[in-house]
Formats: C-alpha cells, sequence, structure tokens
C-alpha cells in the first residue's frame, strides 16, 4: 500500500465534531478521510473512516472501487498511537456503502493530552491499494460486502451496522458458524431485532409468533443467537404480564360499564315514574274539566227550556 495523505489535525483536543480532509488522490480515484473525536457509535473510542468523493452524487450509476487500506495515527510527537491492520480484506466502496473505516480505531484514554498543553496535534496518514475501479455498471445493491466475517447484500450494510453497534451482544449473534449463511436470513434477523427492541406491550401476539419462528428458522441457518433468544423470552414474559394486567383491567372496565348502566337503567325507572303520576295528575285534571262543562251545558239547557 502506498501512503497517500499525511493529514495534521491541530487543536485536536478541543475538537468535539466529525472533522473531514482535504479530497486527495489514489488510484486514480478521489478520496477523503473523516475522524470523529468522540467516536460514531461509540463514545470512548477515536473514530476513524476512507470516504469515496461523490459530490453531489456525480459518479455514474453502478460505480464501485475495491481496495484495501490502513490508518496510522501518531501524536504531536510523532509517536505512533495506533495502526490499524493491513491484512484487512478488501473493501468495495459503491452507492450503498460510500464508506469503510474503524469505529474503535483508539481508545480515547491513550490518546494522552499533555497536561498544560493547550494545543495538540493529531496526524493521520493514509495507506490504500486500489484494486478495482468501475466507473459505471450494474446495481451494486446486491453485491455481495463482507462484514465482519459475515457476507451480506451492500444495500444490507448500513441496517446491520446500525443494529449491531446498538448493543455488543449483538455482535456475537451476527456472526454465524457458518459464514456463507444466505444474506437474505440478515433480513430475518434485522427484522426479530427491530420487534425485539420495541416496548412488549406494544406487541401483537402474532409479531411475536413470527419473531419466534424466525428465531427457529435463524439458527437452523447457522446463527447462535443465544442472547437474542433470552431477549425474546424476556420480551414475551413481560407481554403475557402486561396481556393479564389488560385482561383484568378490561374485565373491572365492563363492571363498571355494567354498573353505570345500571344506575342509568334506574335513574330512567324513577323519571318514568314521575311522568306517569304527572300523566294521571293531568287524566284526573282532564276528567274534573269535562265534568264542568257537562254540567254548564246541562244548566244551560235547563234554563233555556224553562223560559
Amino acid at each position: 500500500m502506498e501512503k497517500a495523505l499525511s493529514w495534521e489535525i491541530d487543536d485536536f483536543s478541543k475538537r468535539n465534531n466529525w472533522i473531514k480532509s482535504d479530497n486527495f488522490s489514489s488510484g486514480g480515484c478521489e478520496w477523503y478521510a473523516k475522524v470523529y473525536p468522540k467516536g460514531s457509535g461509540c463514545s470512548d473510542h477515536l473514530s476513524v473512516f476512507l470516504c469515496v468523493v461523490n459530490p453531489p452524487n456525480s459518479l455514474r450509476p453502478g460505480w464501485k472501487r475495491r481496495a484495501i487500506f490502513s490508518f496510522l495515527l501518531l501524536n504531536q510527537s510523532g509517536q505512533v498511537l495506533n495502526r490499524s491492520p493491513e491484512e484487512r480484506k478488501y473493501c468495495l466502496f459503491c452507492a450503498e456503502v460510500p464508506s469503510w473505516g474503524f469505529r474503535k480505531a483508539l481508545p480515547l484514554t491513550k490518546l494522552g493530552f499533555p497536561e498544560g498543553v493547550a494545543s495538540y496535534k493529531l496526524t493521520v496518514e493514509v495507506y490504500i491499494k486500489v484494486v478495482e475501479v468501475v466507473h459505471q455498471g450494474k446495481s451494486t445493491e446486491n453485491d455481495i460486502i463482507d462484514f465482519h466475517g459475515s457476507h451480506i447484500f451492500a444495500s444490507q450494510v448500513f441496517s446491520v451496522a446500525n443494529t449491531v453497534f446498538q448493543d455488543p451482544h449483538y455482535v456475537e449473534d451476527f456472526k454465524p458458524e457458518n459464514q456463507w449463511v444466505q444474506p437474505k436470513y440478515y433480513m430475518y434477523l434485522l427484522g426479530l431485532v427491530e420487534t425485539l427492541i420495541k416496548p412488549p406491550q406494544s406487541l401483537s401476539a402474532t409479531e411475536l409468533s413470527n419473531a419466534q419462528r424466525d428465531l427457529t428458522a435463524l439458527k437452523e441457518s447457522g446463527f447462535k443467537l443465544d442472547w437474542l433468544n433470552s431477549k425474546l423470552e424476556e420480551v414475551s414474559l413481560e407481554w403475557k404480564k402486561g396481556a393479564h394486567s389488560s385482561h383484568e383491567s378490561g374485565i373491572h372496565q365492563l363492571e363498571e360499564r355494567v354498573e353505570n348502566v345500571e344506575l342509568s337503567l334506574s335513574d330512567v325507572i324513577v323519571e318514568l315514574d314521575k311522568v306517569k303520576t304527572k300523566s294521571a295528575a293531568a287524566q284526573v285534571s282532564s276528567f274534573q274539566f269535562i265534568d264542568f262543562l257537562i254540567k254548564r251545558l246541562f244548566l244551560s239547557c235547563f234554563s233555556f227550556s224553562k223560559s
């Protein structure tokens, strides 16, 4: 590999956000390096990545570069702090995976900022060997990527990476005994993880049943998944407790509704009795009025006859 970049970062001890190097050429391609002083996906390590220059999406469809690379980190005295593995396998850079690097390139405790020194300089050297360059070609989304010893589709890399680095337990679960396990199983694995990170009470019985089915299929395909198996049992137990509590709550609510209906019915009966009473009184008054009219009519008739 040839040294493609020597990048001095002044005032590194004062940096918090990610830092981008100037663009540089190597193997007929344009690159840049990116450093995260406080880590990317981790908070106790410095992270460093090699990225393909593509401003903005100017590279043609199906572009890809295959290369091996390494980083050398030096302090301001020129002492080597870290050298990334040179025997790393060739990495495929493409539209789906435009960057590769090391999330845990160097523990922050090893930076060793000298006391009393206001400014600390970090030097990043990048070594690259490009073995393949394709400027335009077929879609690369189904190209196979070696991801920490597992072979997955290029389109799955970021989803897998974001899931794996959420919890250290996932790293082991994502390593099947057979590294040539079909990439489709990683989709099942991602779906299983996405299910298990949800609140248990938000899951349905069907989702839990599907999770158990996928877990069984993954085990049969070569994944160990001991931790995910324990996680599924834990989630299922919490879900059952919540379902039981919800059932009891539902019964209590139903009893309250019945009680309210009974009270409402009682109120209706009282009101009905009042109406009946008023109606009966009204009928009596009507009879009295009719009787009065009859008497008046009778007297009127009698008086007329007498004259």
